[in-house]
């Protein structure tokens, strides 16, 4: 398997990835919203999520 950011093989200790190197790399994408998880935007809050519910 290689390293999804380098492409380099994959160590164990770090697994996918190649180092502590990549591994943070990949986090910080996250972290920064590089990386998103498609949603439904147009979807209706639950009504205990709804700030102009009191």
């Amino acid at each position: 398997m290689a390293c999804p950011i380098c492409q380099k093989p994959a160590d164990q200790k770090y697994r996918p990835f190649c180092c502590k190197r990549c591994a943070d790399i990949d986090l910080g994408k996250w972290f920064d919203g590089t990386y998103t998880l498609a949603g439904d935007e147009d979807a209706p809050l639950a009504q205990d999520e709804d700030p102009t519910q009191h």
